[in-house]
């Protein structure tokens, strides 16, 4: 909710407290954590002596809902049919990033710089697209994208 209405790093700085791998920087906070890195906690506790211990982890189903929050919300990654674009919402702290996107046989390597919250230029295999819009085709190629965001 903070990410769709325009508080990006409030969103990013909750998405921290829940995200298992900060719980397991270490050996000594996965000593505490106490289970798997690669699923949410659906509570972690704070009373001694189990505070910050971790809990429920597979009743939850949240590690679609954080799958989905990181790609459909911070990436911001829509498709419909054969046509895929972005409405990002990327903290400033991320930098230039990248997704690999499969789609039938064929790869799509997409190249995000500038940082900031909206998409400006979409580049497909060198090629500036008007529409902003990957078109996807199964032809089992390998293709590039480059998006430029820009802050405003």
């Amino acid at each position: 909710a903070f990410a769709q209405a325009g508080e990006v790093e409030k969103a990013w700085e909750l998405f921290c407290l829940i995200n298992p791998l900060r719980h397991g920087a270490n050996a000594a906070d996965i000593g505490v954590y106490r289970v798997e890195p690669y699923v949410v906690a659906a509570d972690v506790y704070a009373v001694p002596p189990h505070a910050g211990r971790g809990g429920w982890t597979w009743y939850t189903g949240s590690a679609g809902w954080m799958y989905r929050l990181l790609v459909e919300t911070f990436i911001g990654m829509r498709r419909n049919a054969a046509r895929l674009w972005f409405q990002p919402a990327v903290p400033q702290s991320w930098g230039p990033f990248r997704v690999h996107y499969r789609y039938f046989d064929t790869f799509y390597h997409i190249f995000f710089t500038g940082g900031g919250k909206r998409v400006g230029q979409v580049k497909v295999d060198g090629v500036v697209r008007e529409d902003s819009v990957i078109p996807l085709v199964n032809d089992r190629r390998e293709h590039r994208v480059d998006i430029d965001m820009l802050v405003k």
